[in-house]
């Protein structure tokens, strides 16, 4: 039986004794600040592993990438109730089949959000590394957070995309869900574009191709990635083995009817279109103005109507106060303007965005192309 096989179709009785034996720390994050230990806080801290036995980043490349399609265990994929620590015996008797803490090795942090944590782990047996992202049940019921999380579960886990980050599974304990997410070796792609201010047009054209690719498989499953929107978060726009870019963190995704518009304002506001700041109705035609302003940001350096203050900002997106430096391409412009439009179907749609001629000069669609056939190889296939 190969590694990716046994990693969720046998259960494990290891123990973790770190884990079992910082139970009693739970309630006491001010006692847990040691420099030698990574510690998970956010109301009900715990200490998980100790920063001579973390992952390092050397050894997880060698680990990354699953050999075949993985398998999902019988109950891995049911909703994991966000309840209080009192229904300790009804717990006990529904876990007796699921994953734990104890079966992981926790590394290096990659993220943090509001709710909790992201850590690169490894499971123990077959030493196959996943992006373990934990998040705390009280603080997701007291911000009335659940349904979200849910959301998030249910749609990626669904979802089957080699340009969409894999949720592999779940469970969680009396205190903590915890997501089994495909690992981005490559990091967040705001992290790159703070680093190098300015991408290469290149690799900006091949991150467009790639996003929509993503959307136009999210739109075919009347999903809205209104994820985009918030990329600056760790886990949204991540960068996968081969290069492949990873679009993840779908709490924020809504799905979306041709009879049904979402009315929800959300996103950062250098990147909300104008008929959510004007409170309209909104359809998946939101990601082709994301995608026009997260095209603008990677090769401009900065989001095409920012200014000094808020009102300004939305003034200028209300008004589609667009500009460009000197040097700017005409068919950047063309395209960026075309996605930019005030009225949602006047905005170029995904599949011409894909035939641009800017993407068609710059981005290298045939090294995507095959990207994507060696990640398909690596799976096996997918289902």
């Amino acid at each position: 039986m190969s590694a990716i096989k046994r990693f969720f179709s046998s259960h494990k009785t290891s123990s973790n004794s770190k884990v079992n034996n910082s139970q009693h720390h739970d309630n006491q994050t001010s006692q847990n600040k040691s420099s030698n230990n990574t510690v998970i806080s956010g109301g009900d801290s715990e200490k998980l592993t100790e920063t001579n036995e973390t992952i390092e980043q050397e050894e997880i490349k060698e680990n990354i990438t699953p050999t075949m399609e993985i398998p999902m265990k019988s109950d891995s994929m049911s909703s994991p109730e966000i309840e209080s620590s009192n229904d300790n015996e009804e717990k006990k008797s529904s876990k007796s089949s699921s994953w734990t803490i104890e079966d992981f090795e926790i590394g290096n942090l990659l993220g943090r959000g509001r709710f909790g944590y992201v850590y690169c782990g490894r499971e123990k047996q077959t030493r196959f590394v996943v992006a373990l992202k934990i998040l705390f049940k009280v603080q997701l019921k007291n911000s009335k957070m659940e349904q979200q999380v849910k959301r998030e579960i249910e749609i990626q886990s669904n979802l089957k995309h080699p340009n969409i980050l894999r949720l592999y599974g779940f469970f969680h304990d009396e205190q903590r869900i915890y997501l089994l997410l495909e690992y981005a070796p490559g990091g967040e792609l705001y992290r790159r574009m703070q680093t190098e201010k300015i991408l290469r047009e290149s690799e900006a054209a091949g991150y467009v191709y790639q996003l929509c690719n993503a959307l136009n498989y999210l739109h075919t499953k009347r999903v809205i990635h209104r994820g985009i929107l918030y990329y600056i978060k760790p886990e949204n726009i991540l960068i996968g083995k081969y290069s492949i870019l990873k679009l993840a963190d779908f709490g924020w995704s809504a799905e979306s009817t041709s009879t049904c518009k979402r009315t929800t304002l959300c996103g950062t506001l250098d990147y909300l279109p104008p008929e959510m700041l004007n409170g309209n109705g909104y359809d998946e035609k939101i990601d082709l103005w994301c995608l026009g302003v997260l095209t603008y940001e990677m090769i401009i350096g900065k989001p095409p109507f920012d200014s000094q203050t808020q009102h300004e900002t939305i003034r200028m997106i209300r008004s589609i106060e667009l500009t460009f430096p000197t040097g700017t391409s005409g068919d950047l412009r063309d395209l960026i303007t075309k996605l930019l439009r005030r009225n949602p179907t006047d905005r170029l749609p995904l599949k011409d965005v894909a035939q641009h001629v800017w993407i068609v000069k710059h981005a290298d669609i045939a090294a995507i192309e095959e990207s994507y056939v060696k990640r398909k190889k690596t799976l096996n296939r997918e289902n």
